[in-house]
């Protein structure tokens, strides 16, 4: 659970932490791995709009030979391996670009598919809405210059996000591997209420993404603003923290909250919960995180409480966070 400062002394920390950002470094890159299954592209391939997801059972295309049109809808399964809930939907047109076009093909000097624009709605595991990320893109074929290389092909550029995915940029593709199973395409007389059932494809995503904030533990001239949980001292040389013991860590930059808050507002008087998955690591060892909440009163300052792990070596220990997958910078602290 988390617990508040009580004294004045401690409120008064509170408002030099919120005053002092970190320092400015190079930050961490950030790579999402979005696995989606059940994908199914559902082509226009009738005028007869009466038709439209009106059979149940899987449906086979006959699409144009070129320039056709349609709409992908898949489920998002995990993101970096946790598991997840959410949706990914693609609109697409065909253009079949090659060097050395067949008849009906566009002929281009780099091999190209199609144009298309993709939607990742990205949930937990339980169900919370923890933010959007909206790309536009050229697929099939190479990846871009300075991509990840574990992107096998397409590309993508991430053009924003929303909630915890605000204002994010960067680039993005395809990993192609053995478990790639690629997307059905279906007519659009295919139900999609039954897509699960029907089944699709199965492919991973590689976002690198240049997020706009990202959680930070803030700085005081003294060190990081990580406390002692039992009395709000802070973790220093001469007062170091203990293997096993619960900690606070003053951050910024975790996110949306619930109950949410409007941009630029305090937030409640009562803790509000970030929305986002919240990890920390201790010299990389995953630490036991009791709560994670928006400061009441503070505009974008959150209190973290975690259990260092028992294990986790002595002397000069780094902590991490990442929120939303998105991975903060390093700071240290000393354990005794």
């Amino acid at each position: 659970m988390i617990r508040r400062f009580e004294a004045l002394a401690a409120a008064l920390l509170l408002g030099t932490l919120l005053a002092q950002p970190g320092p400015a470094q190079n930050p961490p890159v950030t790579i999402l791995q979005i696995d989606i299954e059940n994908w199914v592209q559902y082509l226009e391939d009738t005028n007869d709009r009466s038709l439209y997801a009106t059979n149940p059972n899987v449906t086979p295309a006959s699409g144009p030979r070129n320039f056709a049109s349609s709409l992908g809808i898949a489920d998002i399964v995990a993101v970096n391996g946790a598991p997840a809930k959410g949706t990914m939907i693609r609109t697409l047109r065909n253009m079949n670009l090659s060097t050395a076009p067949n008849p009906g093909q566009g002929i281009g000097d780099v091999p190209r598919g199609a144009l298309v624009y993709d939607t990742f709605e990205i949930q937990t595991s339980d169900g919370t809405s923890v933010g959007t990320i909206f790309l536009s893109a050229l697929v099939t074929g190479p990846r871009a210059p300075g991509a990840p290389l574990a992107i096998t092909q397409g590309n993508f550029a991430i053009l924003g996000g929303t909630g915890a995915f605000l204002g994010a940029r960067g680039q993005s593709g395809q990993n192609v591997n053995p478990q790639t199973v690629g997307v059905r395409v279906a007519s659009v007389m295919e139900d999609p209420a039954n897509r699960r059932r029907n089944g699709g494809g199965k492919v991973r995503w590689i976002l690198h993404l240049i997020p706009m904030e990202r959680p930070e533990i803030m700085l005081l001239p003294s060190g990081p603003a990580v406390t002692h949980s039992r009395d709000f001292s802070l973790v220093t040389i001469d007062k170091p923290a203990a293997q096993g013991e619960l900690i606070t860590l003053f951050m910024t930059g975790l996110g949306p909250t619930q109950p949410g808050v409007d941009p630029g507002k305090p937030f409640p008087a009562s803790p509000a919960a970030v929305n986002s998955p919240v990890s920390v690591t201790v010299n990389g060892k995953p630490a036991e995180v009791i709560g994670a909440v928006g400061y009441p009163g503070a505009v974008n300052g959150y209190q973290v409480n975690i259990r260092i792990p028992g294990d986790v070596e002595k002397g000069k220990a780094t902590l991490q966070v990442s929120a939303a997958w998105i991975v903060g910078t390093e700071v240290q602290i000393r354990i005794q």
